[in-house]
């Protein structure tokens, strides 16, 4: 079997990615029951909860990009940083997900440098409230974004919040 069963019943190829498969509730509904950090949280924190604050922060012309920043984590996993760039194959599968996410959504190819300034700022708002224990310096030259309040949502609760910050931005 080279696809995967979707919460909604759909297939999805993630090696054959297509526009077409692409369902907005299938991802809203996977990145909200996925724990960010690989589950190392003092809470759970889901992708989705994590991808509505950086729209938020993200100016309106991006603020779409920003949402779906972290979409191609609904199909499939979420890889950490560290680990990603030694997965051979990886990045590529990765970003032909994406790719779909773009053409899907209308959404330029290349992630805008601002959602990925936002998204590496709001890496300390999160260290500080989730991993309040973590001694070690994670080598971000940047301040974490001013007033950002993290709650960590239930899965139900992240679910519906980027489903409505999808709505604000698009209608």
């Amino acid at each position: 079997m080279s696809w995967i069963q979707t919460a909604s019943g759909r297939q999805f190829w993630p090696l054959r990615p297509s526009a077409e498969d692409v369902d907005l509730e299938d991802i809203a509904h996977a990145l909200a029951m996925k724990c960010r950090y690989s589950g190392h949280t003092q809470q759970f924190y889901s992708v989705a909860e994590h991808s509505v604050y950086v729209s938020r922060y993200c100016s309106q012309a991006v603020a779409l990009w920003g949402l779906l920043h972290d979409a191609s984590e609904a199909y499939l996993p979420d890889v950490s940083r560290p680990i990603k760039p030694h997965l051979t194959g990886f990045a590529d599968i990765e970003a032909g997900v994406m790719r779909a996410m773009c053409h899907k959504f209308g959404l330029p190819h290349a992630e805008p440098a601002e959602v990925k300034a936002i998204d590496t700022r709001i890496l300390l708002n999160e260290k500080a409230v989730l991993m309040p224990h973590t001694p070690a310096d994670w080598g971000i030259e940047a301040e974490p974004l001013p007033g950002l309040r993290i709650e960590c949502w239930t899965p139900t609760e992240a679910k519906t919040q980027f489903l409505r910050r999808f709505k604000e931005l698009v209608g």
